[in-house]
């Protein structure tokens, strides 16, 4: 699921980075953001799954 950046958050992302950034340091600070706002929007619709339930899953302890 992608989201849609406006171009004015582009520009404000990449206003706060450094001025010796490269391509990759850019990519990676869009590719963080897409995944956090998919995160927060999943748990917005409650798409979530419990700790609890992700150790009992994997075998982990509580």
């Amino acid at each position: 699921m992608s989201t849609t950046m406006a171009k004015d958050q582009a520009h404000q992302l990449v206003d706060r980075m450094p001025d010796n950034s490269t391509w990759d340091d850019l990519i990676y600070e869009i590719y963080v953001r897409e995944v956090i706002d998919e995160g927060l929007a999943d748990s917005r619709a409650e798409r979530v799954t419990g700790v609890g339930e992700l150790r009992k899953k994997y075998g982990l302890p509580e």
